[in-house]
């Protein structure tokens, strides 16, 4: 199986097959392969799309039994995996710290495609504070990538870190890595 990232189309497709699989219509796109609700393709670097992993969780699922069933049926080393060369990891809605009010901020991804489900992705700016939150080299790498594209506006990140809540230490380390492409006050 050849790695490959993930397209416009090939989201619409997991955004399918989850809803298929869970009889749940309403998909969230929680990891980095949310950007492509709101941003096209070709305008993405390729550090944003590097993934084969869309992130995939459900409003409506307490105990993480849908996520579980999505993990089992087109997860990491499935069939669905095999054929595609991308696949869907079931998540917890709260796997991500986000910003207060993402929930109103969420881009819909519906079409053809998606049908008889939609998804939901987090609008870019809540994306890249989650993922700076996890703060990993390619969380990092895909956060810089997307300001160096002129695809995020640094002040609106700072804005959106202003709204998360985490410990100082990690406030903190949000900060001191925005203020690198803030103006100097």
């Amino acid at each position: 199986m050849e790695a490959s990232s993930v397209r416009r189309e090939q989201l619409e497709h997991v955004l399918r097959s989850a809803c298929q699989i869970v009889g749940d219509p309403d998909v969230l796109v929680i990891g980095s392969q949310s950007v492509l609700g709101s941003i096209p393709e070709s305008r993405l670097p390729l550090e944003a799309t590097a993934s084969m992993e869309v992130d995939v969780a459900f409003f409506n699922d307490p105990d993480d039994k849908k996520a579980d069933q999505v993990d089992g049926a087109i997860g990491e080393l499935s069939p669905f995996h095999e054929m595609n060369g991308y696949y869907a990891q079931g998540v917890s809605v709260s796997t991500a710290v986000l910003p207060d009010g993402w929930r109103d901020r969420l881009v819909l991804v519906e079409s053809q495609s998606t049908q008889p489900g939609r998804g939901y992705t987090l609008e870019p700016h809540d994306c890249v504070v989650s993922k700076l939150i996890a703060g990993r080299e390619k969380d990092h790498a895909f956060a810089n990538a997307l300001i160096r594209a002129g695809l995020i506006d640094p002040a609106v990140v700072a804005e959106r870190i202003e709204l998360v809540d985490v410990h100082t230490v990690v406030l903190a380390r949000l900060k001191g890595w925005i203020a690198t492409y803030l103006p100097a006050t």
